[in-house]
């Protein structure tokens, strides 16, 4: 009886971990700032994420939200991180998504007197305060570097 109780008991132990083998983290990743050490925490935050859910096992989605100043972290030229996007979103495939706000997007495109270039990876969403919300409601974790 008692290896009985001791064997339940070490099955409930180690239910959690199996419980947890192969979820699927998805988190939503907020840049409003134009300010390199940000851009590149971001991006760390994003790398160190992947990093550690793969490496035990579990899947991560990850979308990097970018609005007002942040949204030149997309834009060729005046990214700091263009070439560290590119090579991430190839690593990471469509585990990894860049939105760029369209409301910010469309302000800067008036202001030039042209439609402003994003970077290859960067999708237009028509908000990206509005984005962020809807991620958290469905489910996503939130994360400001």
């Amino acid at each position: 009886m008692k290896h009985l109780a001791l064997a339940g008991l070490l099955a409930l132990a180690a239910a959690p971990a199996a419980w947890a083998e192969g979820k699927t983290h998805r988190i939503a990743v907020h840049v409003n700032q134009n300010e390199p050490q940000v851009i590149a925490m971001a991006l760390n935050n994003v790398q160190n994420l992947a990093a550690h859910y793969q490496g035990q096992g579990d899947e991560v989605l990850i979308e990097v939200v970018a609005y007002g100043p942040g949204l030149d972290m997309l834009i060729p030229g005046k990214s700091p991180a263009e070439d560290r996007i590119a090579a991430m979103s190839l690593e990471m495939g469509e585990r990894l998504v860049f939105s760029a706000c369209g409301n910010t997007h469309r302000k800067l495109s008036a202001a030039a007197g042209h439609e402003v270039a994003l970077v290859d990876e960067a999708r237009i969403v028509p908000s990206g305060v509005v984005r962020l919300v809807e991620l958290q409601e469905d489910g996503f974790s939130y994360v400001r570097p």
